[in-house]
């Protein structure tokens, strides 16, 4: 690892101040499950890393019915997945949090690292880019070991997978992200937080250095909102996802009035199907049209060399989440 320096920041003024105005300058440090293991890497090799766990008022979970649930960038995934609130007003919000890793990264974790982590791609991860190109400037993923990329947003030239399995949640949910900069703060939508970076030098995140994510606000589940998410792993224990769906459903009687449907871990961003959720609404919740759902999710769907076995499970996390929302959602 890289010598650094390291500052801690007592309020998030104080922290903008501590970042520079590049990503080279200087890096956030909250729990540091992800950045120390790309700094001992030397993927990324900021000048200073600002700690900002001394913050008191980027903690805390707060739920009221009239504006839904704010939670702080610095709360933990085992805070939230624990948090009787959570528990009780957003159980899909619990149940993918407590579903993260194991138990020591969920309570090192935080949520704003979560939804601000970087690709796991092993491209990336070893030093070919975010964009994963060779000497010459040539595509290294469509031709390569890509088992484990993008079906969905991979025209090129990215071909990660978005590493969250909160942020499809969050974007089913309709949440919004709080950004704190030099510039004060501004709000913006989850679902357009997360970029797909289409040149050398783009990030993934509507995040510019020396801003931090300071708190999610998630609106309430009003109107009888029922809302349910399914993943697939390849093993049970401590794995990442190989495809993940997240559905939002809200019933007129027995049909479906309005429909969120999203997909993780199968594109470069969160990836909400507006074909998945056409297809649902107006109709009842049955099994051929929850199947029928999942065959839309998945019509565009592109598979690269060695990956064509996820359109299948992404099919298949769509229609069983849609089955599950419509029992009820999540417990």
């Amino acid at each position: 690892m890289r010598a650094f320096e390291y500052a801690s920041a007592a309020t998030k003024e104080q922290a903008v101040s501590l970042l520079g105005k590049s990503w080279d300058d200087a890096d956030v440090i909250a729990g540091g499950t992800d950045l120390l293991a790309l700094m001992k890497d030397d993927i990324v090799a900021p000048k200073r890393l600002v700690n900002i766990k001394e913050i008191a008022e980027l903690r805390g979970i707060k739920f009221t019915s009239k504006d839904g649930l704010r939670v702080g960038a610095l709360t933990t995934i085992q805070e939230l997945a624990d948090d009787p609130q959570v528990r009780a007003k957003y159980p899909m919000i619990a149940k993918a949090a407590n579903e993260i890793a194991g138990p020591q990264i969920r309570n090192m974790g935080t949520i704003g690292g979560n939804m601000c982590q970087r690709p796991r791609c092993w491209y990336y991860r070893t030093g070919f880019g975010l964009l994963a190109k060779d000497e010459r400037g040539e595509p290294l993923v469509p031709t390569g070991e890509n088992r484990y990329h993008a079906i969905l947003g991979n025209n090129g030239p990215a071909y990660f997978v978005s590493p969250s399995t909160l942020a499809p949640v969050f974007v089913a949910l309709g949440a919004t992200l709080r950004i704190f900069g030099p510039g004060g703060k501004r709000d913006v939508p989850i679902d357009k937080f997360f970029r797909i970076p289409q040149a050398d030098g783009e990030r993934e995140h509507d995040l510019k250095p020396g801003e931090i994510v300071t708190e999610i606000l998630i609106p309430p589940m009003t109107g009888g909102a029922k809302g349910a998410m399914y993943e697939i792993r390849q093993k049970e224990a401590m794995d990442w996802p190989l495809a993940f769906a997240s559905v939002v459903l809200k019933m007129n009687g027995d049909k479906v009035n309005t429909a969120r449907v999203v997909m993780g871990h199968v594109a470069p961003v969160p990836w909400r199907s507006t074909e998945a959720e056409a297809a649902l609404v107006g109709k009842a919740i049955t099994e051929e049209t929850a199947k029928a759902a999942g065959d839309a999710a998945v019509s565009k769907a592109k598979a690269l060399s060695d990956n064509g076995y996820k359109i299948q499970l992404a099919r298949v996390a769509v229609k069983r989440a849609i089955l599950e929302a419509a029992r009820g959602g999540a417990k």
